[in-house]
């Protein structure tokens, strides 16, 4: 039987895991039923080893070959969920009030059990795969703790692969890049410092209410006229807190930001840049200001090689016209590019097509299209071939 043959005639099965998981949705370093039920279902396959409680609720699944190797991969999905409360109505949106699976995890989660039940029956390859289920993608750097815990000196796979779904683009399309693919994002508060006072006297004052204001605009500058306009990156001011009286101009104004880049150069002229406005503002307005810029996740960058190994089994996995090769990357951010910094690999995306509602990641009307669960695993089964073939 061919290889979608078989995952079609499991799809009812990567349906029901599926919808479990979303309807008992877990956020970071807490997914301790998610992760029971993963480890329940890859004991059931039989795996050749399973190691649990990695930073926290992350596993990692050992899978070996029927034919001996050095070689190792490691393909990695993640397990939790937001702090959103979901909004759809079908039989299994979540039963935890104000977390949802809004970005797809339980799909990522059910595509890679289901890879893993068909490598255990199916061993017709070289070398071991690695599992990787991993907890707290969502802001708190999972990846970056199970790296610290030793991860890659436990599994010292050759290279490291993830997938995400990608609403609005074709469902079941694969898109794969060589070189970057998400941005680094880091962020900031700036606090401007000046003398409050009232209302009615402000010439009494050093107001940082203004200055911050005219701060806001400068900083747009960094992108629009100093910054190359072949590089890309964002700087998006998302918050401005000052005040708390209707007659009192404050002492302080705080500006928090968010920055999106791809090239460590590039990050570090904005840093730069923010620093030198902001003593040119301050001063020409008698204030004075504090920067506190904090590293976020790097800059998802994929590996020229990998990427090659990705199209591979993307073109086994469904027609060419659905292997996209010339997508623009994407200035959201993933903490997969912590294994990236540590081993070569890819990251690729999967189509998740329009959806019921043309919802978008993080909405809380979301939900993962199962029909491309099969067309998932069957990237990762291909890929295991395209890597670790018999010879």
């Amino acid at each position: 039987m061919s290889l979608k043959g078989e995952l079609s005639k499991w799809l009812g099965e990567f349906k029901s895991w599926r919808h479990h998981i979303h309807a008992n949705p877990e956020t970071a370093f807490n997914e301790f039923s998610t992760a029971a039920f993963v480890e329940e279902k890859l004991q059931s396959f039989g795996v050749d080893e399973l190691h649990t409680k990695m930073a926290a609720t992350g596993i990692v699944a050992v899978i070996k070959g029927k034919y001996p190797s050095d070689k190792s991969i490691a393909l990695r999905a993640d397990l939790d969920a937001l702090d959103i409360l979901e909004k759809n109505t079908f039989d299994y949106c979540s039963q935890n009030a104000g977390k949802m699976h809004a970005c797809g995890h339980d799909g990522h989660t059910s595509m890679l059990l289901g890879a893993a039940k068909y490598l255990c029956k199916h061993r017709g390859f070289s070398g071991t795969v690695y599992c990787i289920f991993q907890p707290a993608e969502e802001n708190e750097g999972g990846a970056g703790v199970m790296i610290e815990e030793g991860l890659f000196e436990k599994f010292p796979a050759e290279r490291v692969y993830g997938m995400h779904n990608w609403p609005g683009l074709e469902a079941g399309a694969i898109a794969i890049h060589k070189g970057p693919v998400m941005a680094a994002a880091d962020r900031f508060d700036l606090v401007v410092k000046g003398k409050g006072g009232h209302a009615a006297m402000p010439h009494l004052t050093n107001d940082p209410l203004v200055t911050g204001t005219l701060l806001v605009n400068a900083l747009q500058q960094i992108h629009s006229r100093i910054m190359n306009p072949l590089d890309q990156a964002v700087i998006s001011i998302t918050q401005f807190h000052a005040g708390e009286a209707y007659n009192v101009i404050p002492d302080e104004a705080v500006i928090r930001a968010s920055v999106r880049t791809f090239k460590p150069e590039v990050k570090q002229m904005i840093i730069e840049k923010i620093h030198q406005m902001a003593e040119g503002v301050c001063q020409s307005n008698n204030c004075t200001y504090e920067l506190n810029y904090r590293d976020g996740y790097p800059s998802t960058v994929n590996t020229v090689e990998a990427a090659e190994i990705c199209t591979q089994a993307a073109l086994q996995t469904v027609p060419d016209e659905k292997v996209l090769l010339d997508l623009p990357p994407s200035l959201a951010s993933e903490d997969f590019g912590m294994m990236l910094n540590e081993k070569p690999g890819c990251y690729v995306w999967l189509g998740n097509g329009p959806g019921a509602s043309g919802c978008m990641l993080h909405n809380p009307h979301y939900d993962f299209n199962d029909e491309i669960l099969v067309t998932g695993v069957s990237y990762w089964v291909n890929l295991v071939k395209a890597e670790l073939p018999v010879k």
